[in-house]
């Protein structure tokens, strides 16, 4: 039975509830959900979608960060937006942060995302 390795970034949010940021199992990392949180102060500092979506996926880099891993690492996302209006807003900033060959993604639009945000997002990782 392989051994889970937790991972847990400082400048990333802290859990809420009982999760980890990360989990590194069989050659991947499977990372929870980033929300907008800003990790100094546990607060979202902006209602808007551009500025919230470059805050969770700037949380996602730290936790990378701190398992030795990048963006180019990621295989797959999954983004989860409380309006599908806001798809192109959050497609512009996605791009900023991935390159060639893009991740596989899913966009999902839900009711309600945890302290009312308006993005948030998971992803999946290989180590190198």
């Amino acid at each position: 039975m392989s051994k889970l390795t937790r991972i847990n970034s400082a400048d990333a949010p802290a859990a809420i509830g009982p999760y980890s940021q990360a989990i590194v199992a069989g050659g991947f990392l499977f990372a929870s959900g980033q929300i907008p949180v800003n990790p100094k102060t546990g607060n979202v500092d902006s209602d808007d979608v551009t500025a919230q979506a470059h805050v969770v996926l700037k949380n996602a880099g730290a936790v990378l960060k701190e398992a030795g891993l990048s963006y180019s690492d990621v295989v797959k996302t999954t983004v989860f937006i409380t309006d599908m209006k806001d798809f192109a807003a959050v497609n512009a900033v996605y791009a900023e942060y991935f390159s060639e060959p893009y991740p596989a993604r899913s966009c999902v639009q839900v009711v309600a995302l945890p302290k009312g945000v308006k993005v948030e997002a998971e992803f999946i990782a290989k180590l190198n």
